[in-house]
């Protein structure tokens, strides 16, 4: 900074101000301290400014599975938001989501000196874990439990299955199967829930779901199986990828979507509106959750952290072409 205050012929505090944008600084000043930082090839030193703001401008994300749809646009979501703050983003991205795992990842984040964390917690293990988080971390969780010590964005899953459900019902279908994602998953239970209710309230029998973990294979067995049940005209998978697989199961065994039997997914990935036939699904408003975490974490960051927080995105239902009325 001394070196660009001598090149420019101003004080470092000019240079300060010009580095953070005060707006008591000439406009000629400005533009020679600018034409300064570019000819001395000048860059701020972030560890000597966290030693003297206490604060690093870095956060942390811990997630996993960065190949699963959702976790990747939740990621993407956050950086962008956090981009757009002013923030640098460190992740730290595990194979698998266990306590000791995201308790490993919070601490090796809190050593890196970020001034607060993000954990997608997508599963009631990972919400389980954020129990302990170092005393006075501000923190929040995607997608965590109601009960969690730690504020919590999430997209309403129960919510986005009941449209799903009321969907296929209001077009005239007796009941609605479903191939439910794997246990333990908060959204799969939310899920679940949603479309169970949305059954119950209409008065109307709620088959067995068929396991599902995500995957198109997945939804390509359980496509398998209602292929050759008798009375299924209407099914609701837990996300688009299972969505593809019962799609293509169906069309091996000859049934026709959605003359025969209506289709609806979860998630809205860019792909679902090319599939055979284009696909009705849930739409999750990912660069929403990734600003509301960054808002949140950002005014923890001013005011300490708050446990008990939770804002809830409502999901979007979209129509296309693989739901149709009963025959």
């Amino acid at each position: 900074m001394a070196d660009v205050a001598k090149e420019a012929g101003v004080s470092h505090q000019t240079v300060s101000r010009v580095l953070n944008d005060h707006p008591n600084v000439r406009a000629d000043t400005r533009a020679r301290v600018e034409e300064a930082i570019i000819r001395l090839g000048y860059r701020r030193n972030l560890v000597a400014r966290a030693l003297v703001t206490r604060r690093s401008r870095t956060l942390g994300v811990v997630s996993f599975d960065t190949t699963l749809y959702g976790p990747a646009s939740t990621m993407y979501g956050i950086e962008q938001a956090a981009r757009s703050a002013g923030y640098f983003v460190s992740i730290v991205s595990l194979k698998s989501i266990d306590a000791a795992g995201v308790r490993d990842a919070i601490d090796y984040l809190a050593e890196q000196g970020v001034d607060g964390v993000v954990v997608v917690a997508p599963q009631r293990s990972a919400a389980r874990a954020l129990e302990n988080l170092p005393s006075g971390m501000p923190a929040v969780a995607v997608e965590g439990t109601h009960d969690a010590d730690v504020a919590v964005v999430c997209i309403d899953q129960v919510e986005g299955a009941r449209l799903a459900t009321r969907h296929l019902l209001q077009l005239g279908h007796e009941t609605v199967w479903h191939v439910s994602g794997p246990p333990d998953w908060l959204e799969s239970e939310g899920r679940e829930r949603g479309w169970r209710a949305a059954l119950e309230e209409a008065g109307r029998d709620v088959p067995e779901p068929l396991a599902g973990d995500w995957s198109p294979r997945a939804g390509y067995e359980a496509g398998k199986s209602l292929a050759r049940m008798d009375g299924v005209t209407a099914v609701f998978a837990a996300n688009d990828q299972m969505a593809l697989g019962v799609l293509r199961a169906l069309s091996e065994e000859g049934v026709r979507v959605p003359d025969q039997i209506s289709v609806v997914g979860f998630d809205d990935i860019p792909e679902s509106e090319f599939f055979s036939p284009p696909l009705t699904t849930v739409r999750q408003d990912f660069d929403v959750v990734g600003r509301h975490c960054i808002e949140v974490l950002l005014r923890q960051i001013d005011t300490g952290p708050t446990a008990h927080e939770r804002l809830v995105v409502r999901p979007i239902f979209v129509v296309r072409s693989s739901t149709a009325p009963t025959r």
